[in-house]
Parts: C-alpha cells; structure tokens; sequence
C-alpha cells in the first residue's frame, strides 16, 4: 500500500459505527463540497481526482440557481460565489425569426440566479475544501474499491490504494463508483443535442442587461449573453440523431464545426452567425452530447455511496445541475454525522431521490423542445407563447428555494 494516498484512521469492528473518514473520488463541484462537509462534521475527507492536474482556467459559464447558494451557505462558502459571480436578470425566449416567445424576470422574494465561469467556481470550491483541511490528491484515476465491512479500499490506475470508512462517488456522469455498486445499474443518456460554446471578447453587441437571451433556431438551438464590456457568452446546442463525443468533435476542428453552425444559423434573426464569425477557433469549447442519468434504482451499496451527477444529472438544460449536486454534497454529510453509516444512507437517498427526480422529468421536457423538427417546431413556437401567458411562475419556485438547515440533526 502507498502510504502517501493512505487515509486509514483507527475504526470499530461494529457494523453500526460512525464514519471518521472519507475517500471522496472526483474533484469537480460535488466532490470538493461534500469534502468540506464532512471536515465541518468532524470526517476526514480525501479528494481523489482522476486527472494529473486541475480544472482552472477550463470551461465556459453557468447559470447557478439561487437554491445551490443557499445550500453553499450552509457550510460557509456561498458569499465566496458570490463574490465571483453576477445576478441574472431573467431569461428572453425567441423563436428563429426574432419574434419573442416568451421572457422569464426573477421570481418575487427568491434571489436571482447568478452567472459564474465554471473555472471560477471550481477554484472556490476547491479553495474552500483546501481552506478546510481537505488533502487532495491528483492523477488517482479509480479502476476498483473493495468493501470488507468496515472500510474500503480504493484501487487506482497507477497501481496506488487507499483505505477509509466509507467511499464517495462524486465522479460524474460516467462514474465508475456507479457501475461499483451495480454492475447492472444504468449509463447516462443522450438528449438528442450537441453542445458548443465560446467567449467572444468583442461582439459589437449591445449589452443584454443582465438576461441571457436564447433562440429555437430553425436548425439549432442558440444562447447567449453579453456582459458591459462587449464580451459575449455564447453556446449552441446541435440536434442530431446520434450521440457525438468530444473527442469526435474535436477530430473534426474547430473550424469545421464553426463553417458548419454559421450555415444552420444563416436563416436565422438571431446574431448566432455574427457571434460566429467573431469566434476565435481556439477559444471554442467542445462540449459533447448533452445526456442525463435516468432514475439509479441503488444509490449505495455497503459502505460506498455516490453524490451529485454520479446519481442524478439533469442535462444543462435544467440550469440545476451543479445545484442539485451541491444540496445533495451537504445532506449527505449531514446524514453521516448523526447517523450510523447504513441508517445514514437510507436517510440520505430518502431526502433527495423524490426532488431530484421531480427536477429531471420537467428538464426532459427542455430537451424536447430544443430537438424538435420542422412540424414541432412550428407547433412548439405557437404554442409556447400561450404556456407563457397562462403559466404561473411561482409555480416553478419549489426549484429555487430548499435551504438546508445545516445544524438539524437528522432524523
């Protein structure tokens, strides 16, 4: 056993006992989360990130929902998004021809939803568990973990182990911890798009006034935002019958995909093909398919439990991703801190399963929308008008606020 990725801490024999550490495998949003969590409850936590280095300075922007800061301020770290972040004035629906279809402002006493660069928002997450005593460990890809009834042990790619009370999957949306638990356990799905994106640091555009404007495009799906100093965010989701990975994107080039969405665009009142045309290839992001997890029937099994989009991943579309993965991060860590660590996970998946799943079944109906066809597409803009008029908003605000009382014990 490597010493170095050792986090073996003295443990009870009893099945019923408190976990005292914690491996947590995967170090994008989730992972450092529940880490820092678990330290604040008093579980030692490792970070154990597949690759050699980190993710600052990668990715493009996200909106993050207000519910996801409330349950950062649960454990202290909501003000520092805060800080790198900006308040979102609404969403602009239109349809290809510039007629508006809809527009969304904020709800009544629910805070906005912020735009954060998703550099900027892993770096304060992983500051935040560095801050905390959270060791984190890169180049530690998992190939196998061994649970013998009262630890696990972690068996990574470069030969290395390492042994605690309880093993964390936070690794994503292709996790390896889920097919651990259960080899039969479902693979994520495609929701019939492909995504690009880029910054455009001058758009010649007028500023957006803090709304993200999105257009059902006659052959592709458009967003985009720009901020006070002419920089733009844009990002295009491709209907297409089969999946299409980054790496099959990025084999084609960037050039290729960009001459590719300036003619699905060409139709289009939108400023997709402007925005376009002013994107540096180098600056554009290969995203992949957008796909989604459809309901995990096992959450844990044993001492091994998965978190965040390991277990339930909207697609972008929801705009929850991130937040449903941090609220579930710091219940977890709750349940483990009042509970023995079987009770702890049955409590765990009690309190999320039923939100989660609720939030994925109105995100599949996005998707729908952005993959229709020609006739659906017609049908689509003359109805969604009507669904704007007629639907209330505060409907959709159960979505937005779920503070998570922290110091409750769980029942």
């Amino acid at each position: 056993m490597d010493e170095t990725t050792t986090t073996q801490h003295p443990t009870d024999t009893a099945p019923q006992q408190r976990v005292r550490t914690a491996l947590v495998i995967g170090g994008g949003i989730a992972g450092p989360v529940v880490a820092t969590a678990l330290q604040q409850v008093g579980i030692r936590a490792t970070v154990c990130e597949a690759y050699a280095g980190t993710a600052d300075g990668v990715g493009g922007g996200m909106g993050f929902a207000p519910n996801g800061l409330q349950a950062l301020d649960a454990v202290g770290i909501g003000n520092a998004v805060r800080a790198v972040s900006t308040p979102m004035e609404g969403m602009i629906i239109e349809s290809w021809n510039g007629r508006q279809l809809g527009e969304f402002g904020n709800l009544p006493g629910i805070p906005p939803q912020r735009f954060v660069e998703r550099s900027d928002l892993y770096r304060v997450l992983n500051d935040a568990a560095e801050a905390g005593g959270v060791t984190t460990l890169t180049g530690r890809r998992l190939v196998d973990a061994v649970d013998d009834g009262t630890q696990v042990t972690a068996r990574f790619a470069d030969g290395t182990t390492a042994t605690a009370d309880l093993l964390i999957g936070a690794d994503g949306i292709h996790s390896t911890v889920r097919r651990l638990i259960d080899p039969a356990a479902p693979e994520a799905q495609y929701a019939g798009t492909h995504s690009f994106g880029a910054w455009v640091e001058d758009s010649g555009l007028p500023d957006t006034g803090g709304k993200m404007r999105m257009s059902f495009g006659k052959r592709a799906f458009l967003g985009w935002q720009v901020f006070e100093d002419g920089r733009c965010l844009w990002f295009v989701n491709l209907p297409s019958p089969m999946p299409v990975t980054v790496a099959e994107q990025r084999a084609k080039g960037a050039e290729f995909w960009l001459r590719t969405m300036v003619e699905l665009f060409r139709e289009d009142a939108s400023p997709a093909v402007r925005l376009l045309e002013r994107t540096d290839p180098e600056a554009l992001i290969f995203a992949g398919s957008m796909e989604f997890m459809p309901p995990v029937p096992n959450w844990s099994r044993g001492r091994i439990v998965l978190v965040g989009d390991a277990v339930h991943a909207p697609s972008s579309s929801s705009g929850q991703g991130a937040s449903l993965a941090i609220e579930s991060a710091v219940q977890l860590a709750r349940c483990l801190r009042d509970l023995p660590v079987d009770r702890a996970l049955v409590a765990y998946e009690q309190l999320r399963r039923p939100r989660v799943e609720r939030i994925m079944k109105a995100t599949a109906r996005t998707n729908a929308r952005k993959a229709a066809g020609p006739v659906g597409r017609v049908v689509r803009d003359a109805l969604l008008p009507l669904m704007f008029r007629v639907m209330k908003p505060e409907k959709s605000a159960w979505q937005y606020v779920h503070p998570i009382d922290f110091a409750a014990p769980v029942a």
